[in-house]
């Protein structure tokens, strides 16, 4: 037992408070706030020993957090709720006082080394530490027992004491509940990521597009580098994110670097980094893309824009997995996957020494080729619907489909930029779009105009008006199934004038029946 300490005045206290006030708020961590506070009260209150409990997350007992005056063997105190007099404050989240301990049986003696026979008696506060109704532990003192002392008084010390201990315990909790969320949230992301670019979501059921789920599938959970080719548009980008996410690296970071876009005197800071002081401008270290993708997949696109002195340097990379900072000796090693992409001739460049054959045979291990959308016409009308799906939302339009010039006119046009070209066009025509039926006239004049050469002449005004006429009849013949009575009252006309047109523009109506 420690010997007596001279009781606090009203000024100390006042000020033991407010030192406590202040310790709550500096520091985030629940033992070095708690620790602190019982320090204070140690010193300036004082009292002879102390303890704050904390519930656990069974509700069903209460832990030691902070503790001072206590021996080292019981530094790692526990009650039951319930259990002695600090677990009875736990379960009723009501303050207790006991002048005297020896007289009290619930009274544990689990604190200080106190044997009644041999020393000084003691009295014993304990205050709930809770806000709003809700009881979050306990705070427990021993007070060198004076037969004068104002007890109620002290308990009022007490309790607001305990009120201050509740600050660090709120922050605890926010911190607790912001954390979780964001594990929610980047669950959720990463959720949202993997199915997003799950190869079963990319649109296309044809031959060739099946072909290149299958390899997707066979590469996609192993290291192995992929080179993909194809023209510019057909979603290189889209399937080299579908082989990340649905690899072993998924969890870990997908890195994309257009090695056109960057300058050839920035290219090597931007693959590998630099230290600070590297070149003037470079104020501090910067990690490069390689050191970024560590543990994950980098993506090289238009691998063939790279110059022949970068090309010797990505080398290295492809084969050691090292390299060096710019501005740095210290080698960094990383764990990477690459996926590389061109729309370039690789081995007409290598002819004309402007690829080296090495990198091409390093990158080029297991090859996807993307077919351009023109060998691939069956896949035409499911982008198409899937674009003015996803355009009708983002521009809040209720378009239900695209008429059938309009298809007939997607299915006839050469598409020399791919799916992107597709995806612009659908886009253009939603927002011209003022019904819910996608027509011709809604599409790009290119389209309107090309079919093998690209242009047609133009029409007169007769024929420009029998070419509408036409497909506002084919529109509503599609939308009737080819029942003629129907399509006249679509169109708020006679059978008789219908057919006429039908006979005119010879449109067989046959064709809608199964439409």
């Amino acid at each position: 037992m420690t010997p007596s300490k001279k009781p606090a005045s009203r000024n100390t206290i006042l000020t033991t408070l407010i030192e406590i006030q202040q310790a709550m708020g500096r520091s985030a961590e629940l033992r070095e706030a708690f620790k602190a506070a019982l320090q204070i009260l140690y010193t300036s209150y004082p009292i002879q020993c102390g303890a704050i409990f904390l519930s656990d997350d069974s509700g069903e007992k209460i832990l030691l957090k902070a503790s001072i005056g206590l021996e080292k063997e019981r530094s790692k105190e526990e009650y039951e709720i319930g259990e002695g007099l600090t677990g009875r404050i736990a379960e009723t989240g009501k303050p207790i006082v006991t002048p005297q301990v020896s007289k009290e049986p619930m009274f544990l003696n689990r604190l200080c080394s106190y044997n009644p026979a041999k020393d000084a008696e003691l009295s014993y506060i304990g205050v709930p530490v809770s806000l709003d109704y809700k009881n979050y532990g306990v705070l427990t003192a021993l007070l060198t027992y004076k037969p004068g002392r104002n007890l109620e008084e002290a308990l009022n010390f007490f309790m607001l004491v305990a009120s201050a201990l509740v600050q660090p315990i709120k922050l605890r909790d926010a911190i607790a509940l912001e954390r979780q969320r964001l594990i929610d949230e980047n669950a959720m992301l990463k959720q949202k990521l993997q199915s997003e670019y799950s190869f079963h979501n990319i649109i296309g059921n044809s031959h060739e597009m099946r072909d290149v789920y299958d390899k997707v599938s066979q590469v996609a959970r192993s290291d192995t580098t992929v080179m993909l080719r194809g023209e510019s548009g057909t979603g290189k980008e889209l399937i080299a994110q579908a082989i990340h996410y649905n690899s072993l690296r998924s969890e870990m970071p997908f890195v994309r670097v257009n090695c056109a876009a960057i300058p050839e005197t920035l290219i090597e800071a931007e693959f590998f980094g630099y230290e600070k002081g590297a070149f003037t401008g470079a104020v501090e270290r910067k990690k490069g893309r390689f050191e970024v993708a560590d543990g994950g997949t980098i993506f090289l696109d238009e691998i063939g824009d790279l110059s022949p002195a970068t090309q010797v340097k990505l080398l290295r990379v492809l084969q050691e997995r090292e390299f060096e900072r710019v501005g740095g000796t210290e080698t960094i090693k990383v764990n990477i996957r690459i996926v590389a992409a061109t729309n370039q001739n690789i081995e007409q460049m290598i002819s004309d020494n402007r690829f080296r054959e090495d990198l091409y045979y390093r990158l080029n291990v297991f090859s996807i080729y993307l077919p351009p959308l023109r060998e691939r016409k069956a896949d035409i009308l499911l982008l198409a619907d899937h674009f003015m799906l996803k355009y009708g939302r983002k521009e809040s339009k209720s378009i239900k489909r695209i008429s059938t010039p309009a298809i007939d006119m997607l299915m006839r046009y050469h598409w020399p930029g791919n799916v992107r070209e597709l995806e612009n066009c659908i886009e253009r025509a939603v927002l011209l779009c003022e019904d819910q039926v996608i027509h011709s006239y809604h599409l790009p004049p290119t389209l309107q105009t090309a079919e093998s050469s690209g242009t047609l002449p133009t029409l007169s005004l007769q024929k420009a008006v029998a070419s509408y006429e036409k497909e506002l009849i084919q529109d509503a013949l599609k939308t009737s199934r080819g029942n003629q009575a129907k399509t006249a009252r679509l169109l708020d006309t006679t059978e008789r004038i219908l057919g006429y047109k039908i006979n005119k523009y010879a449109i067989d109506c046959k064709r809608f029946k199964t439409a």
